[in-house]
């Protein structure tokens, strides 16, 4: 296979050619961070990853992606620092790369305690802060700064350094004319926007022997109105290979763009044409990146030709082993990243560590060890939603004897409605990867089957885990019983049609309307008590979400005072003072959730000890995220 053919990045032999992609993880500040850090990288190592790339190592203080939880790479002591990263990844015979990093205008002052660079003063508009314009002398110190941290990154081990010239940060920031205005010799003609990325590079050449490897993320696309042109883009990269960049790793988007690049929305394998476009201009490697989560994919990819490595980021949170798996075809125990974005950049932005939704071990390696038990139980786990899921994979893979029971016909619980919404159909990943490790596992599977506090296995189980999910709950409305619950819309058993009503705005409404527009439904609205609509659902994919309901002409009736009632004219409500009726045939209820206790009162009643997790003790909606992370501390508790 391509995928596992050895490449040469300048001295550099990997030894196969998938690269773990740049990730802020946010370990760096936590208590033990160098430690978490370093056994988080020594993981994916392990795993099998070719080339491991850092989060992005600010080169000046004004430069950091945010507070004392980033990297970075501008003090002397800072090569001491990283060393124990570097020899984590090296004692798994893996490689890694330091990426050299500026955040230009997308600093935050406030987490800096400085104020943000770029080239010219335009504030972007995912920040708050207006930025400085760049002086000459702060150009000149910030390109030794960035040479300066090339040399520390080489005393610290790494293996090759990655300069950050992509996704909207300083270097391309000075590449557009969107964000570069400048009217001196940094600005204006394409040239001298280029001219800072080639004086970046030129002096981090040189300040490094000539065989080690400098590889280069430039933007193969904006997606930015007006910004660098395709004839641009090619030009740089020819430049970029003639001034010293052993490779080029093509970026996709900003993160102020308007445009989905990495959610599951964003179909598989979208962007690789940018890259294999690139590839066809310079005779250096290019690396092809941006939601390829499948190692079947990336080496279809590479058979083609074009292009010679794949990035995969995320999916190296999924699944630390996914290249291991796919090296011994086990494609299908592979944990795949669905491109949620719910415990990563979510995370992230939210001043969090990452994570991963359906791999909570993610960033947790030294809080989530695996650990044999030492002595085999029966353990009953009561319901095959995300907690009662991964309960079961966990205990089984600890040794204990487990059966999995639940009234439905499938294991999944509520992710079986999530993948039938439209853009998110990477749920069935997550439920093929439970399906088959709790067969491998040897977990007695039983669907269709309901327990109550006078069941045989209860006298079985050594443990009992209750993980009976939620149920919707039921607003006090008058007339509320015309309406029928979204669960009832997701199981097939109402009927959905005319004008349609949806109570609620939050994801799972938001949800519900984009299902019911796919099935065909052409009138609907949500109308909430709030004003704001997709509450709940992450900052990198709320904007997504609502364009999407926009673009469907889906009405959106927010901020009333009041729900009066539900009868055959459809729902009245009162908004500013005043009386309004909303047309509707269909009424549903998607307005939140309570937990469902009943099973878990009556074995506590019978005398039975439960453990009690996912939204059965907490009424967390459709938060596959905590549940499948309860499920993980559960099973390691028993």
């Amino acid at each position: 296979m391509e995928l596992f053919t050895p490449i040469e990045i300048n001295s550099l032999r990997l030894r196969c050619r998938v690269m773990m992609g740049s990730m802020h993880v946010g370990l760096e500040g936590m208590d033990r961070g160098v430690e978490r850090l370093a056994e988080f990288y020594r993981r994916r190592a392990a795993g099998g990853a070719g080339l491991i790339v850092t989060g992005g190592a600010a080169v000046v203080p004004e430069g950091s992606g945010g507070g004392e939880d980033f990297m970075t790479i501008y003090k002397e002591e800072e090569a001491e620092r990283w060393l124990p990263v570097t020899d984590a990844v090296h004692a798994e015979g893996g490689a890694i790369a330091l990426q050299l990093f500026h955040a230009g205008r997308y600093a935050y002052p406030a987490m800096t305690g400085l104020p943000s660079k770029a080239p010219s003063a335009l504030q972007a508009p995912i920040n708050p802060d207006v930025p400085e314009a760049m002086t000459e002398a702060d150009i000149e110190r910030t390109i030794q700064a960035f040479a300066d941290g090339a040399r520390r990154a080489r005393e610290a081990g790494f293996d090759a350094v990655e300069i950050m010239g992509s996704e909207g940060y300083l270097i391309n920031e000075f590449v557009s004319p969107v964000t570069n205005r400048r009217g001196d010799a940094w600005g204006g003609t394409f040239e001298k926007r280029l001219r800072f990325p080639l004086e970046v590079l030129r002096a981090v050449r040189s300040a490094v022997p000539d065989d080690y490897p400098v590889l280069f993320r430039m933007s193969g696309l904006d997606l930015i109105e007006g910004s660098t042109t395709e004839e641009e883009t090619l030009l740089w990269a020819e430049k970029l290979a003639e001034n010293g960049a052993d490779a080029l790793n093509i970026g996709i988007g900003w993160h102020e763009s308007k445009v989905p690049t990495i959610s599951m929305k964003v179909p598989r394998m979208t962007f690789v044409p940018v890259a294999e476009q690139i590839a066809g201009a310079v005779d250096i490697p290019v690396i092809a990146s941006n939601r390829i989560n499948d190692p079947r994919d990336a080496e279809k990819v590479l058979s083609r030709g074009a292009v010679q490595m794949i990035s995969m980021a995320r999916p190296f949170l999924a699944d630390p082993d996914i290249l291991a798996k796919a090296q011994t075809d086990r494609y299908e125990q592979i944990n795949t990243c669905i491109a949620c974005n719910q415990a990563c950049l979510d995370h992230v932005f939210e001043g969090k560590p990452a994570s991963c939704l359906v791999n909570p071990e993610a960033g947790r390696e030294l809080d989530l060890p695996f650990i044999p038990a030492e002595t085999a139980k029966n353990v009953l786990v009561i319901g095959a939603g995300p907690a009662g899921m991964e309960t079961a994979r966990m205990a089984a893979l600890r040794g204990h004897h487990v059966v999995l029971v639940d009234e439905r016909k499938e294991i999944g619980g509520q992710l079986n409605y999530s993948k039938r919404i439209p853009g998110k159909q990477e749920f069935y990943e997550t439920l093929r990867y439970f399906n088959v490790e709790l067969t491998r596992l040897g977990v007695d599977i039983r669907l269709s089957t309901r327990i109550d506090a006078a069941d045989p296995l209860l006298d079985w189980a050594d443990e009992i885990v209750t993980a009976s999910g939620i149920i919707p709950r039921t607003p006090d409305i008058p007339g509320i019983d015309r309406a029928v619950s979204y669960k009832a819309v997701f199981d097939g058993t109402a009927d959905v049609h005319g004008r349609t009503v949806i109570l609620g705005g939050g994801g799972i409404a938001c949800d519900l309307a984009l299902f019911l527009h796919a099935e065909g439904v052409g009138d609907i609205t949500l109308v909430q008590r709030g004003r704001s609509f997709a509450r709940g659902i992450g900052k990198t994919t709320r904007w997504a979400t609502l364009m999407e309901l926009r673009e469907r002409n889906i009405q959106l009736f927010g901020g009333i005072d009041q729900y009066d009632r539900i009868d055959e004219q459809g729902v009245h409500v009162t908004k500013d003072g005043a009386p309004v009726l909303l047309p509707a045939d269909t009424v549903i209820t998607a307005a939140g959730q309570e937990m469902n206790t009943s099973l878990s009162e009556a074995l506590r009643s019978a005398g039975h000890k439960v453990h009690i997790i996912g939204g059965a003790a907490d009424a967390l909606g459709l938060d596959a995220k905590k549940a499948i992370y309860d499920g993980a501390v559960t099973a390691r508790a028993l």
